[in-house]
């Protein structure tokens, strides 16, 4: 009773798992044969295409792919068929043109001629069909092409940069079918072609509105990037604490990245993918960078120069023994105009790894001269005609107060120190105005400025 009873259980499990298998394989088929969605309509534009593809996984990426893969295939089916037939009428023509030369009968020559003008009649009708296919070829690759790279986004690219492996067949045969195929042998069929490319809305038209459009694009950014030089050169004049070294340096780099930004977006506007050009350029940029390390050590150092602000375009410095004033700087040298016009170009590297001399960065400077007198010479007399003269000179400032001290006693003469302060811009024309007067003062008060001296006595030795 028992076994009677478990036989039909196990039976219906076994039946469930059977049809189970079935209906999974089944829909395992189904899901594998499911028809393309977007080739419903051939001439779907573009943007609705991607938005169409936007929720597709990658297998029904593939799925689509195969559609618009099947449908261009077809129209280079027809235009490969119709060049054959084209290739075909061409050596009729040929072949009716050498009978009608070499037969002498009116009546045949008149039935090759005609034949010949239908033949003729016929090619240009191929001729335009070639054409409108050939258009039909670019739109279905666009749109394949379009399918293609909501694949690879869906997918990822490889390691190296490329795009997946399932997608490259796809690549090589539209780069196989591509282009203008002209039979150089037929002058007339060829003209035709070119002419039909060129005046076709997905052949020159498309290309000549392409280019238009890369022109404005770039024209348009160089404008750009002059405006919002100029608004971000106002908007850093606005803080002071900026150097006008880095002012320029952000100005010019933000002026360079929009013009560069403009010339990548009218790249694809003339429809090359800027993905594989970027790559190249970061390849590129190694190389260079590696063999350019002591230009890039300049690179470095005048981005620390520029930040860390040692010295602006004007100041005075005194750098790897250079004397002279700033006249301008970029990220891999300095220039300098030396105080007898010498124009000096320092690299940046040897300017940071060195001290550097900064004459002009503070407001104010002290102006240290020595003066000496005669050891025979009133040394409080000397004093006071030194207060004097420095008392009385406009450009002498009062606070900090000068300092005349007594400073030593030298080989020849009495030596005083005499340290005024004075704004920057004045430091030498105080200098020389009171060495002068110093001079002057010194002789009409009978103060005698010693020269270097040396008394020699003589000792006669008798025998």
């Amino acid at each position: 009773m028992r076994q009677s009873f478990i036989f039909p259980i196990f039976f219906s499990l076994f039946f469930l798992s059977v049809s189970s298998s079935f209906s999974l394989a089944d829909t395992n088929k189904t899901a594998s044969t499911n028809p393309p969605v977007t080739t419903a309509d051939p001439g779907i534009p573009l943007d609705e295409l991607e938005y169409m593809l936007y929720p597709m996984t990658s297998d029904e990426l593939l799925i689509e792919a195969d559609g618009w893969l099947a449908l261009l295939k077809k129209t280079a089916t027809k235009i490969s068929r119709t060049q054959l037939d084209l290739k075909r009428k061409n050596r009729l023509i040929e072949k009716k043109e050498e009978i009608s030369e070499t037969t002498s009968s009116v009546k045949i020559e008149k039935k090759t001629e005609k034949a010949i003008e239908a033949a003729t009649e016929a090619k240009s009708e191929i001729l335009e069909d070639i054409t409108a296919l050939q258009s039909q070829r670019i739109e279905r690759v666009d749109r394949l092409n379009t399918v293609l790279s909501a694949i690879t986004k869906k997918m990822g690219k490889t390691d190296k940069g490329n795009e997946p492996d399932e997608v490259i067949p796809y690549r090589q045969y539209i780069k196989a079918i591509s282009g203008v195929q002209v039979d150089i042998t037929d002058a007339h069929a060829a003209w035709v072609n070119i002419y039909g490319w060129l005046v076709s809305a997905e052949g020159g038209v498309r290309w000549l509105v392409n280019l238009a459009q890369f022109i404005f694009i770039v024209i348009a950014f160089w404008a750009l990037s002059r405006v919002l030089g100029k608004a971000v050169k106002k908007a850093l004049e606005m803080s002071p604490s900026n150097s006008t070294i880095l002012n320029d340096f952000i100005v010019s780099s933000t002026r360079r990245l929009i013009f560069i930004i403009g010339i990548l977006i009218g790249l694809s506007a003339l429809e090359i993918n800027v993905g594989p050009v970027l790559a190249i350029i970061g390849a590129a940029g190694f190389v260079v960078a590696f063999a350019l390390q002591s230009t890039l050590s300049n690179f470095a150092s005048g981005i620390m120069i520029m930040f860390y602000r040692p010295f602006d375009v004007g100041d005075l410095i005194d750098v790897t023994g250079i004397f002279g004033r700033v006249k301008s700087m970029t990220l891999v040298s300095t220039t300098v105009m030396t105080l007898d016009h010498k124009l000096m170009v320092v690299p940046n590297n040897q300017i940071w790894g060195n001290t550097i001399i900064n004459a002009t960065k503070s407001t104010e400077r002290r102006v240290d001269m020595l003066f000496g007198i005669g050891y025979a010479d009133n040394i409080e007399h000397a004093k006071q005609v030194m207060d004097k003269i420095l008392a009385d000179h406009p450009k002498v400032l009062p606070s900090p107060e000068p300092v005349v001290r007594l400073h030593e006693l030298g080989d020849s003469s009495v030596n005083f120190i005499c340290r005024p302060w004075v704004h920057t811009a004045d430091y030498w024309d105080v200098y020389w105005d009171v060495t002068q007067q110093v001079k002057e003062r010194f002789d009409a008060e009978g103060i005698t400025i010693p020269f270097p001296q040396r008394d020699i006595h003589i000792h006669n030795e008798t025998a």
